[in-house]
Order: structure tokens, then sequence, then C-alpha cells
């Protein structure tokens, strides 16, 4: 078996929690969004500034399959297309917090931080 080489830069930090945008938030604390919708490149796109902003991201195609990761993942935001939101509602958990991804959030990435940004401090 090769032996691997690690090069870092700077300490070890794979064990200290990261994330915490807020001073309310938990040490290590990183709100989770699941994107839902079959558009592959805004999908790609919403899931990279998400992430850069230091959110947890999950996706799924349908809303069928979001149903079913729901009691697993618990996100703390699903962002969704209009078709899919009350579908969502109606069939899944009482708290859960759902957002339209509507054409000015597919087409402004700004627009589509400002809506998350919003959502998760309203909570």
């Amino acid at each position: 078996m090769p032996h691997i080489i690690e090069h870092r830069h700077g300490p070890d930090r794979r064990h200290q929690p990261r994330g915490g945008r807020r001073p309310e938030d938990r040490p290590g604390y990183a709100p989770l969004v699941l994107l839902v919708g079959d558009d592959a490149e805004v999908k790609d796109q919403s899931e990279a500034i998400l992430a850069k902003l230091r959110f947890a991201v999950a996706t799924s195609t349908t809303a069928e399959e979001a149903l079913r990761v729901l009691p697993a993942l618990r996100p703390d935001l699903v962002i969704a297309p209009e078709g899919d939101v009350s579908r969502l509602r109606d069939e899944g958990p009482a708290n859960l917090r759902v957002m339209v991804m509507n054409r000015d959030m597919e087409e402004s990435p700004e627009e589509l931080i400002a809506e998350v940004l919003r959502s998760v401090r309203r909570r």
C-alpha cells in the first residue's frame, strides 16, 4: 500500500467546527439549504454560491426525491420551483420552510443570496 504524503498549508483543522456566520449560531453550525429542481445549470450555480457563503447545501432533482430525504436531512430551508412548492408544504414536515425559486433568483445570483439570507435570519 503506497504511503500518502499530505501537503498542508497551516494547521490541521479537519476536526475543528466551521461555519456560524451569526453571533447566535452554535459553533460549527451552517444552515442547510435543500435545492430542488431539474435545471442543472441553475442548481449548480446556486449550490456554488451558497457553499461559498458557507451554507451546507444538498440538491434534489424532483419534489418526490426531496420528500424522501427531508426526514433525514431536516434542512433549514428548501428552495424549489413554483410547481413543487405546494406539494412540499402539504406533504413535508409541519415546520418546513419552503421558498420559491423564481425567475429573478435563477437569473441573478445576488437575488438568490439576498432571499436566502433574509429567509434564514427569520427563523
